[in-house]
């Protein structure tokens, strides 16, 4: 059995090792190619200042790319039995290949400041792969604003039938509502672009390290320059991660109601094609639309998550704590789930057919009674005595709904400013 990289030949009880290390060891694999990457960066800053041989850095780079060359090759790289985590099971693979001098790649850091980089890797390509799949489903949500900006809809307050609306509208107002939610991601990203390498447990070092140079090699913006708050930073850069879910999540979750509702019986205001949907095993009519269904559950959770890590987090003083190895299976698994839903909602997004002529039946009649107010007020009668007029018309029954709408704001019916939200997001998406 491997020996941990902190054993002093003292034995741990087994029962005791497998509760600590947890999922760790299934979690970690995430975490491999970043590991690597940090080591690389690390070793190549020891040898800038003399702790390592021009020739040793040689040989361990080209053993690290080796191992880099099996992680990428999905199912090549294992963490052994026995063995903690990535960080051990690949300074072991070094100490089997070269020896000694695979033993000299921790100098001037720890295990914190390594997971700490790892951890910051990880989630900065996260957040670039999220920020891609949220343009996708942005750029899908656009298209079908666009195609379907004349078909009309009822538009709705207190869950009751207000006002006209049209499907333009809905569309592109998820569509903008994905820009903010990537401005808030680029925030996000900010924070985890720092990098902690060179804290070491939380401390520094007494080694003459050079954190810029490692900042610099690993593509970080700056370096977390305090290393205390470097330890710190575990927990809160997770914190402001899954706040970027949770936004995303509480958008995709109201569109996922909304569809739900609308391709009920008593809206049908959507179709979504058979694919989209399942059948129940009595009733031959049903369609159901799980994929939505689903999406609104699944959101929920996503919602959920910050509070999660906050509770997680609550009461821990400053320094590195055990605690945090948790954070890694309240996350991982939340990103992978963001990423699934992005995918199947561009998916099914494109598949969606609004329903035309909805306007027509005469029960959505009323929500054409502020139309008769605005019609009143421009021929000169004040608003209030307009709405007076209209009101009594309903109640009386003698109201007739004016058909011909003529809105021309920007961001109503006949102006969707679908230019100006696409060029929004590309100047968001744009930022570095």
């Amino acid at each position: 059995m491997a020996k941990k990289l902190w054993e002093k030949g003292i034995k741990t009880d087994q029962f005791i090792e497998e509760f600590t290390v947890g999922k760790d060891r299934e979690l970690d694999l995430e975490l491999a190619k970043h590991d690597v990457r940090g080591t690389i960066a690390h070793i190549t800053m020891l040898e800038s200042v003399g702790l390592l041989e021009k020739s040793e850095l040689e040989i361990l780079i080209r053993e690290l790319e080796n191992i880099q060359e099996q992680i990428i090759a999905k199912g090549k790289f294992q963490i052994e039995d026995g063995v903690e985590d990535v960080h051990s099971q690949i300074e072991l693979m070094l100490t089997k290949e070269l020896g000694d001098v695979g033993k000299k790649i921790h100098s001037g850091r720890s295990r914190n400041d390594q997971v700490l980089v790892d951890i910051r890797l990880f989630l900065r390509e996260q957040l670039e792969e999220i920020r891609s799949l949220t343009n996708d489903l942005f750029s899908a949500l656009i298209d079908k604003a666009d195609m379907h900006k004349d078909v009309l809809m009822p538009g709705y307050t207190h869950t009751q039938a207000a006002m006209p609306s049209s499907f333009g509208l809905w569309f592109s107002a998820y569509a903008e509502s994905l820009v903010d939610d990537v401005e808030i991601l680029n925030g996000a990203y900010k924070v985890v672009n720092r990098n902690p390498l060179g804290s070491a447990a939380g401390y520094g070092s007494s080694f003459p390290l050079n954190r810029q140079m490692t900042s610099d090699l690993l593509g970080f913006e700056s370096m977390v320059y305090n290393s205390v708050y470097a330890q710190m930073g575990r927990g809160k850069t997770e914190q402001v991660v899954a706040s970027v879910l949770a936004n995303l999540a509480s958008t995709l979750n109201k569109l996922a109601a909304d569809v739900c509702l609308y391709n009920s019986q008593n809206f049908q205001f959507l179709k979504l094609p058979d694919e989209l949907t399942t059948g129940s095993s009595i009733m031959p009519h049903k369609k159901n639309p799980d994929v939505f269904e689903l999406l609104r559950a699944k959101t929920n959770v996503l919602m959920a998550l910050p509070n999660q890590i906050m509770i997680t987090l609550s009461n821990l003083t400053s320094g590195y704590h055990r605690d945090f190895q948790l954070l890694k299976e309240l996350l991982f698994p939340a990103i992978k789930e963001m990423k699934s839903c992005l995918k199947i909602v561009s998916y099914s997004v494109s598949k969606i057919e609004p329903v035309k002529d909805i306007l027509d039946d005469p029960k959505y009649k009323l929500i054409f009674s502020v139309e008769a107010v605005n019609e009143l007020v421009v021929k000169g009668i004040p608003f209030r005595e307009a709405y007076q007029q209209v009101a009594k018309q309903i109640e009386d029954e003698s109201f007739v709904p004016p058909k011909e709408l003529n809105h021309t704001h920007e961001g109503s019916i006949g102006n969707l400013m679908l230019e100006e939200i696409q060029e929004r997001m590309e100047r968001v998406l744009n930022i570095e």
